[in-house]
């Protein structure tokens, strides 16, 4: 994005925690999907951080820190441009690292072999059907219950912080951090996510492509880019790529606007 030449936008969102006011820096030329990723990432972040603010103001405060990584055992969510971003990454570190990555992913897909679950999770990345939670529940729990650290996770550290999917970024709690130890005896208390921007890119790259919002699980998320790499050459401009985005995060946001006013009610 920094060789092409940008355009300067203001962005005002009303979410339930407040007004998020933002200035956003968007090409004016085509570009991948891929570009929007980061934009949405920090729209989300800044959503967030006003859903934060609000729980410390009411005396609950994150107890999320670093080295806490118990959340890193669970099956992370990403959408096609994400995975496509996140390959685009990891092929522009050292060699070195992708080495270290390419064996912490190769030790997670033999576990995941081992314990019939690799292929239920290619299958859930390949799908052309709607997410369901009938289909990803005993997914996410067959998967929770072998405590796999993420394959970029290092010295219970994540190595890829800055480009972590959106949905690690979403995850913020108020409960004490070791009851996140186990999360299935342990009913933790999460900051409200007013924007799910990994759903929301999702459904962008449907828009754009005419295909379903992929659900693509991260430890496959790799081998997935590298085998739709090609849908990735499809350049759109990027002010339209905006739009588009935009549009899908003020869905979510009415989705929570009006999931915050039946709470109000009952």
């Amino acid at each position: 994005m920094t060789t092409q030449a940008t355009e300067r936008f203001e962005i005002a969102l009303n979410t339930p925690a407040g007004q998020l006011t933002t200035a956003v820096e968007v090409p004016t030329g085509f570009v991948a999907v891929t570009a929007i990723v980061p934009l949405m990432r920090r729209l989300g972040e800044e959503a967030q951080a006003l859903e934060e603010a609000r729980s410390t103001a009411t005396g609950k405060t994150v107890s999320c820190h670093k080295g806490c990584a118990a959340c890193c055992r669970m099956m992370v969510p990403l959408s096609a441009p994400e995975a496509l971003a996140l390959r685009e990454f990891v092929q522009s570190l050292a060699t070195e690292r992708q080495q270290r990555i390419a064996e912490r992913l190769a030790r997670t897909k033999s576990l995941l072999l081992s314990h019939g679950l690799w292929n239920r999770l290619l299958e859930l990345g390949e799908t052309t059907q709607p997410p369901d939670d009938e289909v990803l529940e005993p997914i996410n729990r067959d998967y929770y219950a072998l405590r796999i650290p993420c394959p970029f996770l290092e010295d219970e550290v994540c190595s890829i912080y800055e480009e972590r999917p959106a949905a690690c970024r979403e995850l913020l709690v108020t409960s004490p951090a070791e009851w996140c130890q186990d999360l299935v005896k342990n009913p933790v208390e999460q900051i409200p996510v007013p924007v799910r921007i990994g759903p929301a890119l999702g459904l962008l790259w449907g828009e754009l492509t005419q295909s379903p919002a992929r659900l693509i699980p991260l430890p496959i998320a790799l081998e997935w880019a590298q085998r739709h790499q090609r849908e990735n050459h499809a350049t759109w401009q990027g002010t339209q790529l905006l739009d588009q985005a935009l549009d899908k995060v003020w869905r979510f946001l009415s989705q929570a606007f009006q999931k915050r006013s039946e709470e109000a009610d009952s």
